[in-house]
């Protein structure tokens, strides 16, 4: 399911900004891009997010800003220092270059000088950035609900429609039965001419052909699997890979029917009852 959500605040010395985005996907897949001193975030956020969002593709990205500065300790490489210096004295002596030698060239040599800042407290880092990032998901979980709802109308619409082709279905299965029979009865008496008809065997053929196409059971099932999924989808819960399981039933129960149906107008009534179902299996892909 999309979604977005942003928040900025000033904590503890850090400007922070905390973005966190989503776009469909089957499981959880998370992402996030932080400054590279504060990498110990990553980790960290991704359980954070983890415990409130089930599913998507999820990318974070965190900004921060140190407005107080930090003490710093500016580090000389002697080693390095002395070995800058013994090449350009050598340069003098063996090509009768001029000396003019300055602390200024040889604090802009590569690596001479090193700024190190003191290492982040951890804990008071995550401290400061929780609660933004706690606002940010906030703002993104309203708008994946306020989505939601939408789809729910959606998937019960379609489950609505899917049930009034059952009962189309389950009205015509009676009558599929009677047809029947009486289209038996009529090619015997072709067959046999004046010869007396076998009501029994009649009988026996066509309540054998009923067993064949009967779609009790299948309807019903159907009839059942759409309840649950009334009740999943006013669940608190996540419940997308349950639906997901969910459809799979019924859609098998939608083959069962459509390979016992012998009534031309049945068949078109499974196609359509098929193509809901996968219109609600493409939905609820994006609900978590």
């Amino acid at each position: 399911m999309t979604g977005y959500g942003r928040a900025q605040a000033i904590r503890d010395g850090l400007d922070i900004t905390f973005e966190i985005k989503s776009v469909n996907h089957r499981y959880f897949d998370f992402s996030s891009r932080v400054p590279r001193s504060y990498a110990f975030l990553e980790e960290k956020l991704k359980a954070f997010v983890k415990e409130q969002v089930a599913r998507g593709k999820i990318e974070c990205y965190v900004h921060i800003l140190e407005i107080e500065a930090q003490a710093a300790d500016v580090v000389i490489n002697a080693p390095l220092v002395e070995g800058y210096i013994r090449a350009l004295n050598s340069l003098e002596s063996e090509y009768g270059l001029r000396n003019d030698i300055s602390v200024m060239q040889v604090g802009r040599m590569p690596e001479v000088l090193t700024v190190k800042k003191a290492e982040a407290d951890e804990d008071a880092v995550w401290q400061a950035v929780m609660p933004v990032a706690q606002e940010a998901i906030d703002r993104f979980i309203a708008m994946r609900a306020k989505e939601g709802e939408k789809l729910k109308e959606d998937v019960l619409s379609r489950a609505a429609a899917i049930l009034k082709n059952v009962s189309f279905i389950e009205s015509q299965s009676e009558q599929t039965v009677k047809d029947y029979t009486a289209r038996l009865s009529e090619r015997i008496q072709e067959v046999l001419a004046d010869t007396t008809i076998d009501e029994a065997r009649i009988l026996t053929e066509a309540a054998i052909f009923a067993d064949k196409v009967a779609v009790a059971e299948e309807t019903v099932r159907l009839r059942s699997h759409i309840a649950q999924l009334g009740d999943m989808l006013e669940s608190e819960e996540a419940v997308g890979r349950k639906l997901d399981f969910l459809v799979q039933e019924m859609n098998r129960e939608a083959n069962t029917i459509g390979s016992k149906c012998q009534d031309v107008n049945v068949t078109k009534k499974v196609l359509d009852i098929k193509s809901e179902i996968e219109k609600i299996r493409e939905q609820i892909q994006n609900i978590e």
